[in-house]
């Protein structure tokens, strides 16, 4: 019995010995936090403590069985695949063959999303703008993830990376270096639409400034061509004209509490009606008894916007 006992504290002490530290982790992965930071712009501290926090220092599940170090799932995603509970339960992330493709996954992640153009407009030395805008930006549904990351920058001085230092120094600083705006490489496309949304019934919607394809706008919005085609009822073909209201997130199940009815009009649908007080369409042909979101209605008539 005591040799078992003696088996399995030896057992537990070499799991334990086998957890990559935290100084562990920064010395190994720093030279290649910078590598990417001069790449493309993304920060070597945030890099550094991105992965820290989502990969547990290296240690996590994602990390040691698929060396995804910051926990992109499968989103437009064709090579391999791992499985994990997170926000649900067996979502897919992504499968590395080395932690240097994750590395360079997550840089290019965060360059060609449009999401997080706005980004790199700031100091790259500016890693509390940064963090606080990665949390905005929705990286982590964490509310304190913004926080989590200025901590673990702070406690292991990782900004001095961000001046182009690869290796962490061996004495601390006496005072904290000096901001310096260093050149970033932004070649990326820009969303023409950020920060230029409109609502109606709390649904955010853009108007089309040039005529182009749905997918091509999806694109720029960083979004799927299906999201765009079932928000707005439209085919995976369609081509967008100039002032042309498209919603970026789903309609409504109702339409606001001061819109109980709408009187058609000439040569209006349900699917004009939709649009209009963005209200989704099934839910309207279900209120209104009717089949075809595309059948003209009869001039007078009423249509129920709320059940």
């Amino acid at each position: 019995m005591r040799i078992l006992f003696t088996i399995y504290c030896f057992f537990i002490a070499s799991l334990a010995y086998s957890q990559i530290t935290p100084e562990q982790y920064i010395s190994t992965y720093s030279d290649l936090a910078v590598k990417e930071m001069k790449r493309t712009g993304v920060p070597a501290s945030i890099t550094l403590a991105q992965g820290m926090l989502e990969s547990g220092n290296g240690n996590s599940y994602l990390a040691t069985k698929g060396k995804n170090h910051f926990g992109i799932k499968c989103h437009k995603w064709t090579g391999d695949k791992i499985y994990k509970d997170d926000d649900a339960k067996d979502e897919c992330f992504r499968k590395y063959k080395n932690v240097e493709q994750s590395f360079i996954d997550h840089s290019n992640f965060l360059k060609d999303n449009s999401r997080y153009h706005f980004l790199f407009d700031l100091e790259i030395t500016d890693y509390k703008a940064w963090a606080k805008g990665l949390k905005k930006a929705g990286y982590a549904t964490n509310p304190n993830y913004a926080t989590s990351l200025i901590n673990l920058i702070e406690k292991h001085e990782l900004y001095n990376f961000d001046l182009g230092i690869s290796k962490p120094k061996e004495d601390k600083p006496t005072k904290r270096p000096e901001r310096t705006k260093a050149p970033v490489k932004d070649d990326f496309i820009v969303n023409p639409y950020f920060n230029a949304y409109n609502y109606n019934n709390n649904v955010p919607y853009i108007v089309v400034v040039d005529t182009i394809e749905i997918a091509d706008l999806a694109r720029q919005l960083d979004m799927m061509r299906w999201q765009l085609v079932k928000y707005n009822d439209l085919d995976k073909n369609s081509i967008l004209y100039p002032g042309d209201n498209i919603y970026i997130k789903p309609k409504r199940n109702k339409a606001e509490k001061q819109y109980n009815v709408h009187v058609v009009e000439q040569n209006e649908t349900v699917r004009d009606i939709s649009e209009k007080y963005a209200v989704k369409s099934k839910k309207l042909l279900k209120f209104n008894n009717l089949t075809d979101i595309d059948q003209e209605l009869k001039v007078g008539s009423e249509i129920k916007l709320r059940k």
